[in-house]
């Protein structure tokens, strides 16, 4: 059987909102545990948080979570950093990665199944969600490409993975535009937890 792992990139500064955004309410929890439950409940069990600012904060929320943690000291060299963190901290069995962005709490868990669907049933090396054309998050790994993320340019991020690899991407087709919602500033979170 395949070992799917989940990475929850938690190490950012949220340098917009001056405030450990990811432990702000959301639907009675936190953001960061509602980015859990979304992936526990599309049946991936194995999660790697990686966490760098805000480090204390978030751990004493995570105590009692069944994650994995890594700690990023480069976050402050941005989030291909912490994707190269978060696959480094991965075990050697893992077959592939869903990389998540701490802040998407709202990305629907049938498109997170899907993505692990499709990875079981045609081996796509990258899989992603598109809406409307546009790539959207978490993206999925193969572990074949983790060696190759150390190689990308840090300006570029892991969105030139799929550039570079054009030829072995499967796109999950979705009108759901919540794959592109991230909470950045203090606008989209007043907008996030007033959802329709």
């Amino acid at each position: 059987m395949d070992n799917i792992w989940a990475v929850i990139l938690a190490a950012g500064e949220s340098k917009r909102m001056h405030l450990a955004k990811l432990l702000l309410p959301f639907d009675d929890k936190t953001i960061i545990e509602k980015v859990i439950d979304n992936i526990k409940d599309s049946g991936i069990d194995n999660i790697m948080v990686v966490l760098g600012a805000w480090k204390d904060d978030i751990l004493q929320i995570l105590e009692n979570i069944p994650v994995s943690i890594c700690y990023n000291k480069d976050y402050q060299s941005g989030m291909l950093s912490s994707v190269r963190c978060g696959l480094g901290s991965l075990p050697a069995d893992t077959s592939a990665a869903v990389i998540f962005p701490g802040d998407m709490p709202m990305i629907p868990v049938n498109i997170i199944s899907e993505l692990v669907s499709c990875f079981r049933e045609n081996h796509s090396g990258i899989i992603v969600p598109v809406c409307k054309g546009k790539k959207g998050h978490p993206i999925m790994i193969d572990r074949k490409y983790f060696s190759e993320v150390d190689k990308l340019d840090d300006t570029l991020g892991l969105r030139s993975l799929s550039d570079k690899f054009a030829d072995d991407i499967h796109e999950v087709k979705t009108d759901n535009e919540m794959i592109f919602r991230d909470i950045d500033t203090n606008e989209d979170y007043i907008n996030a937890i007033n959802k329709p």
